[in-house]
């Protein structure tokens, strides 16, 4: 395994693409992380695909229905931050509500500033973004890639 600097803090995502590696900030969402790693160490994102993929945008995944339409249950306070929406950033999805994010997420294919302040930015990809590029695009997605688990390496 590689040595990450914060393995408590790092997740090795395994997708039908190939693995990801993502740093999670605490320091910027530290209610966000926590959720994640508690969702992860369930085996919550285990099996669940990519339903939402935006060429030139964003991937998102994170529902349990493949849809959209589920979460975990557990609603999280927006941890909006100054952190940019930049090409590999991880970020979680949302309704209307600021308030209603919960086990969706997404990762930036490209920069997208006109999310700053609206999402709550909570890490970033720092290996295996090119596994991300080749992600099925589709909203819906036809024979959508998943995540084939999700651990955090400090388990791992």
């Amino acid at each position: 395994m590689a040595d990450y600097k914060d393995p408590e803090n790092t997740l090795l995502m395994e997708t039908t693409q190939g693995p990801v590696v993502i740093e999670m900030k605490p320091d910027l969402a530290p209610q966000h992380v926590a959720r994640i790693k508690e969702l992860v160490r369930d085996g919550f994102y285990d099996g669940i695909v990519f339903h939402r993929v935006i060429d030139g945008f964003m991937a998102q995944t994170g529902c349990p229905q493949g849809t959209g339409t589920g979460g975990s249950g557990k609603k999280l306070k927006a941890e909006f931050n100054a952190h940019k929406h930049a090409r590999g950033t991880c970020s979680m999805a949302r309704a209307m509500d600021p308030n209603s994010g919960d086990s969706q997420f997404f990762i930036c294919f490209a920069d997208a500033p006109w999310l700053d302040g609206q999402y709550t930015a909570w890490g970033e990809v720092i290996e295996g973004m090119d596994n991300v590029d080749k992600i099925k695009r589709g909203e819906p997605v036809v024979n959508p890639d998943k995540i084939t688990s999700l651990k955090v390496a400090a388990d791992a």
